[in-house]
């Protein structure tokens, strides 16, 4: 039986950079022997690690559909309120009319993307208030570039040859940490 008060702990590989060209090498470095980057971590977005690490987002297609979805509301609304519900002839307009449309329809749906975008992002990050995030280098933010490997499942020669790769590519600090609580 297993206790539930007790926390199982994981080990990870963290090797930290000052440039991002050596991180970046490092990363191909480790991808080429086939270990598995368990997260990366840099100071401002960069590209090359997103594709390299093979990783895709959906946020992209929800913000087309979000968008999609307010158009096609905010129009049947417009139309509903000018023709349907109360059509009034002002100005010798006609009561459907489309132009006087135009404006609000993209202020509403820029706005609608926005918002929900930003819902479904923190939706998926799990971002939400009280949280305790997982820091596995302060400098992480900083100015440092980082790679964290899960060496759980990897036998302790495999841990030295990741840490043994990651010097060679020019990491200025590779170290060991346990952590018992990942909320990555």
């Amino acid at each position: 039986m297993i206790n539930k008060g007790s926390v199982m702990k994981r080990v990870f590989k963290i090797g930290i950079f000052d440039e991002e060209e050596r991180f970046i090498s490092s990363i191909e470095s480790l991808q080429k022997k086939e270990f598995k980057i368990y997260d990366v971590f840099t100071p401002y977005p960069v590209h090359e690690v997103f594709h390299l690490l093979k990783r895709k987002s959906r946020l992209p297609t929800a913000a087309y559909f979000f968008g999609l979805f307010a158009i096609i509301g905010v129009l049947a609304f417009l139309y509903y309120t000018s023709v349907i519900d109360w059509p009034i002839v002002y100005g010798g307009k006609p009561f459907n009319s489309f132009p006087s449309f135009i404006v609000v329809t993209i202020v509403i749906t820029i706005f609608t993307v926005t918002i929900a975008s930003l819902a479904a992002f923190s939706a998926r990050s799990k971002l939400i208030p009280g949280r305790e995030n997982t820091i596995f280098d302060h400098r992480a933010t900083d100015d440092k570039f980082v790679i964290v490997v899960n060496t759980d499942i990897l036998d302790n020669s495999k841990s030295e040859q990741i840490a043994a790769l990651m010097k060679e590519q020019g990491a200025v600090e590779v170290y060991d940490k346990e952590l018992e609580n990942i909320n990555a």
